[in-house]
C-alpha cells in the first residue's frame, strides 16, 4: 500500500464508496482489484482509511471504455466534403487542404501552416479534418478568447457556423458537432459524443490530472494547434504525449519563436502576407522610422551629442535604446507622427480608425497616455495586473470608438481582432522577430474584406530609428519575400541576447517592482531631419514586384504579368506610394495650460512609484511602520504612505507652495518637478537613513 504523505482532497481522492460509485462497481470489486494490484488505494495520515486517486481510477470507468469503443469522427472520413475544389473558401483555405492532406498521406509527422492573421485560419480549422482525420479531433487554442471564436465558428446552428455558410457539407444533420472544453459544465460524454473538441491550453493541461486522463490514447485522432509557435512548450508536450498516435497540425503567422526553440513540426504549407494584402485579406502596411539629424542626451553625467549616422551606430547598445524608449522627447515625435497617419486615414475613408501603441511599462503607458491626450487625442491604458472589470471597460471604449489610442504592456496579444486599428505606434525595442511580428498584426485585420484597392485598407507602423525596430521590419519582409525555409532555420540559428531584458518589454519592468525613472540616458532634445518610409510591397524591391505579377487576377485567371510589365508595374506604384507617403509629420503645438495639467497627473502617478524605491533604497518594507515612529508627521501612517506624504511635501517645498496647491505653479515648474522627482525621493532616503542613525 502507498501512504499518502497529504490530507486528501476531495476533487482528487475517493473514499471506497465513493470510488466504487465513480466507476459502477461495488466496493468488494475495489478490494479485489487493490489485492490483485490492478489497482492501487492510499492511506489517509490521519486514521489510515483507505482513499483512491481520481487520476487511477479513470481507466476502469465505463465512460471510459464507451469512450475507446464509439467513434463519431469517422464522419470526417465517409462525407463527400467540398473543399479544395469550393469556391466560397479561400485560396489559402483550399491550399492548405490540399498540402496537409498529401503530408499525412505520406507521413505522420507533425505538420505546420504559416498562414498571416485575417486570413482565414478559423477556416482551415473548421475543413481540415475532412478526408485527412478517422475520427475525433481535439483542438486547442492559446487562450479564451480565441476559444470562443473557433467554438462559434465550428457549433451547428450558430449564426458564424463556417461550414454552413460555405456549404462543404450538403447536409448538417449528422454533425460534425462541437464539445467545448470549458471547466466543471463540461463532461466527458460531451466529448464522446462529439466530432470536435474545443479547449483552451490552460483548461487542459493544468487541470491535466482531470482531464487527460479521462481521454484513451486514441480518444482523438487529430490535434490542431491554434498559434501553434507556442507548440514546444511542457503543457503542449503532455497533451501530445497523450495521444501519441495523433496527427498534430499547428496553425501560427510566426512559425519561429524569439527564445531560440524550434517549433515542432514541418511547414507544409505557408501564404505569405504580400500575397495576402493583394488579396485584400489583410491591410496594406507601410512603416515609418523617426530619423533625428541630431540627438542631445546626458549618459552617465556627460552630456552628448550625435548624428545619424552615430545613432545608427550606438542604437546597438541596449542601453541606448532603452533611453530613446523612455524618452519624452523621443516619444512626443513619434507621437506627432501616429497622430498625422490616424487623421490622414480618417480624412481619406470617412472611418474612425484607432492607434494602438506598445509602450515598456506601466508607468511608461501613462507618460504615453499623457503626451497623446495633451494633443487632444482621448487615450486608455491597458496591462496585465489592471483589474479585469477596468480591463473589459477600457476594450469596451476601444470597440465602440470612444477613445482613439489603445496603450498597452503585455497585452490585446493573440486573438484580439479590431479591424479599427490602423496605427501601429511602437515606443519599445523589440529583440526578435515573432513578438514584433505579432504586435504589427493587430492592425492588419482590413476594414473591408477582399478589397485591395480601398483606402481603409493601409495601416501604419510607425517607430524611432534608435528604437532598431526597422531591423524588425527588415527581417519581416526578409522572411515574406524570401524562401521561408531557409530564413526560418537562418532566425532558429541566430543566439539568443543574454541582455537582461525580455521580449514582453526591453527597457522596462511591470507595475509594482521599485525603480529609477532618471535612467542612466536622458534625452535632452532631438532634431528631426527626416523620415525613413517604405511600404511592405516596396516598388524598388524586384521580390514584391514578383509576387505582384505572379498574382492570378479574380475572375480572369490569369496572372498579372499578362497585363503589365515589371517597369511599368514600378512606375505605377511608385506614383500610388508617393500619394500615401505625401508630407512630412510635423510637431503638434500642445498649450501650456495641457503641459501644466498633464505634469500634475504624472506627478501624482509616480511619487508612489519613487515612494516604493525609496523604502526599498532605506532597507525598509512598505506595510511596515518604522516611519511613524522615525517622524511625527507620519505617526499613524504606514511606510508607504508615510514615505509619499514626505515626497509630496518636499515637492511643495522646492515649488514654494503649501499643501492643496499645486494647481499653482506654471507648467515649466510642475514639469521641472517632474524630471526632479528622483532626486527629491534621494533626498528622502537620506533623511531616513539619518534618522535612523
Amino acid at each position: 500500500m502507498l501512504i499518502m504523505v497529504d490530507t486528501p482532497l476531495e476533487k482528487d481522492y475517493l473514499t471506497i464508496q465513493e470510488a466504487a460509485d465513480y466507476l459502477g462497481v461495488s466496493p468488494q470489486t475495489l478490494r479485489r482489484w487493490d489485492k490483485e494490484e490492478k489497482l492501487k488505494s492510499v492511506r489517509h495520515p490521519g486514521n489510515d482509511y483507505r482513499y483512491y486517486k481520481r487520476a487511477d481510477l479513470e481507466p476502469l470507468k465505463l465512460e471510459y471504455q464507451r469512450a475507446e469503443q464509439i467513434n463519431p469522427g469517422q464522419l470526417f472520413h465517409t462525407s463527400v466534403a467540398n473543399i479544395e475544389n469550393n469556391d466560397r473558401l479561400r485560396v489559402p483555405q483550399r491550399e492548405a487542404h490540399k498540402a496537409v492532406r498529401e503530408h499525412f498521406e505520406q507521413k505522420n509527422e507533425p505538420a505546420i501552416i504559416q498562414i498571416p492573421v485575417g486570413c482565414g485560419k478559423t477556416g482551415i480549422i473548421a475543413t481540415i479534418p475532412f478526408g485527412i482525420s478517422q475520427g475525433r479531433v481535439l483542438v486547442i487554442a492559446p487562450n479564451t478568447t480565441i476559444r470562443k471564436g473557433i467554438f462559434d465558428a465550428l457549433e451547428v446552428g450558430n449564426p458564424k457556423f463556417f461550414l454552413g455558410k460555405t456549404k462543404v457539407l450538403s447536409s448538417f444533420a449528422n454533425g460534425p458537432f462541437v464539445a467545448l472544453l470549458d471547466g466543471p459544465s463540461a463532461n466527458i460524454h460531451d466529448c464522446t459524443e462529439s466530432q470536435y473538441v474545443v479547449t483552451n491550453i490552460q483548461q487542459l493541461a493544468s487541470s491535466a490530472d482531470r482531464w487527460l486522463p479521462q481521454f484513451p490514447p486514441n480518444f482523438f485522432e487529430m490535434i490542431v494547434v491554434d498559434e501553434g509557435h507556442h507548440n514546444v512548450a511542457d503543457s503542449w508536450r503532455k497533451v501530445f504525449d497523450r495521444f501519441p498516435e495523433a496527427k498534430v497540425l499547428s496553425l501560427t503567422a510566426t512559425p519561429f519563436r524569439s527564445d531560440g526553440q524550434k517549433v515542432t513540426g514541418e511547414v507544409v504549407y505557408s501564404y505569405s502576407y504580400s500575397q495576402a494584402m493583394l488579396a485584400g485579406y489583410i491591410k496594406q502596411i507601410h512603416s515609418i522610422n523617426i530619423a533625428p539629424s541630431e540627438i542631445y542626451f546626458t549618459y552617465r553625467g556627460d552630456t552628448q551629442k550625435h548624428t545619424l549616422e552615430e545613432v545608427l551606430t550606438l542604437r546597438e547598445e541596449a542601453w541606448f535604446r532603452k533611453g530613446v524608449a523612455l524618452a519624452p522627447e523621443c516619444n512626443a515625435h513619434i507621437v506627432d507622427a501616429s497622430i498625422q497617419r490616424m487623421r490622414e486615414l480618417r480624412g481619406k475613408t470617412g472611418q474612425k480608425q484607432q492607434i494602438i501603441a506598445a509602450a515598456c511599462s506601466v508607468d511608461h503607458a501613462r507618460q504615453l497616455c499623457v503626451l497623446y491626450e495633451q494633443r487632444g487625442i482621448k487615450t486608455r491604458e491597458i496591462y496585465g495586473e489592471m483589474d479585469d472589470q477596468k480591463k473589459s471597460r477600457v476594450i469596451q471604449e476601444l470597440e465602440d470608438g470612444s477613445i482613439d489610442c489603445i496603450v498597452q504592456v503585455q497585452m490585446l496579444g493573440e486573438g484580439f481582432d479590431h479591424p479599427p486599428l490602423a496605427v501601429a505606434a511602437i515606443f519599445r525595442p523589440f529583440r526578435s522577430l515573432s513578438p514584433y511580428v505579432q504586435f504589427v498584426g493587430r492592425i492588419m485585420r482590413v476594414m473591408f474584406q477582399d478589397d485591395p484597392n480601398n483606402a481603409a485598407n493601409h495601416g501604419y507602423v510607425i517607430s524611432h530609428v534608435g528604437l532598431s525596430n526597422d531591423a524588425n521590419w527588415r527581417d519581416f519582409r526578409d522572411f515574406d519575400l524570401e524562401d521561408q525555409k531557409v530564413f526560418r532555420d537562418w532566425l532558429e540559428s541566430q543566439p539568443v541576447e543574454a541582455s537582461g531584458y525580455s521580449d514582453q518589454g526591453e527597457s522596462g519592468e511591470g507595475e509594482g517592482k521599485p525603480r529609477r525613472f532618471d535612467g542612466d540616458m536622458m534625452v535632452h532634445n532631438e532634431i528631426i531631419s527626416d523620415f525613413v518610409k517604405q511600404s511592405f510591397l516596396d516598388p524598388n524591391d524586384d521580390r514584391a514586384l514578383d509576387k505582384i505579377l505572379e498574382t492570378v487576377i479574380p475572375l480572369v485567371g490569369l496572372p498579372m504579368k499578362n497585363f503589365i510589365s515589371k517597369d511599368d508595374l514600378r512606375a505605377k506604384l511608385i506614383e500610388e506610394q508617393e500619394k500615401i507617403f505625401a508630407g512630412n509629420p510635423e510637431p503638434i503645438p500642445v498649450s501650456p495650460q495641457r503641459r501644466r495639467k498633464a505634469s500634475r497627473t504624472r506627478l501624482a502617478d509616480r511619487t508612489k512609484s519613487v515612494a516604493a524605491r525609496v523604502l526599498k533604497d532605506a532597507g525598509l518594507t512598505v506595510v511596515g511602520y518604522q516611519l511613524s515612529k522615525l517622524f511625527p508627521e507620519a505617526k499613524g501612517l504606514s511606510n508607504l504612505a508615510a514615505a509619499t506624504r514626505m515626497i509630496h511635501h518636499e515637492v511643495n517645498e522646492n515649488l514654494g507652495i503649501g499643501k492643496n496647491e499645486r494647481n499653482e505653479p506654471n507648467a515649466d515648474a510642475m514639469e521641472n518637478a517632474l524630471n526632479e522627482l528622483d532626486k527629491t525621493g534621494d533626498e528622502i532616503v537620506q533623511k531616513i537613513k539619518d534618522a535612523k542613525g
